[in-house]
């Protein structure tokens, strides 16, 4: 499984309580749309840390990094190949 897919299948259980993936679609925003709130969002970040054994630096704490399904797998990829 991707990261993105498994990023995805993370928020939709957690935060959607489903498994229907129709009901996020990868570019909608996580923060606008209520989905993550700021305790919500640490919780995601420490599942990340934990999930791909990454460091989430506190600089790197932005919405432009974990906004969206999309912004996040690219986030987490670019920290995997760094």
């Amino acid at each position: 499984m991707d990261h993105k897919k498994q990023i995805k299948k993370f928020v939709l259980e957690n935060y959607l309580f489903t498994d229907d993936e129709s009901a996020l679609a990868d570019s909608d925003s996580l923060i606008r749309n209520g989905i993550v709130d700021s305790t919500g969002m640490l919780e995601l970040i420490g599942h990340l840390e934990e999930t791909y054994s990454i460091k989430v630096e506190n600089a790197e704490m932005i919405p432009a990094n974990f906004d969206s399904i999309d912004t996040i797998g690219a986030f987490v990829e670019n920290k995997l190949s760094a």
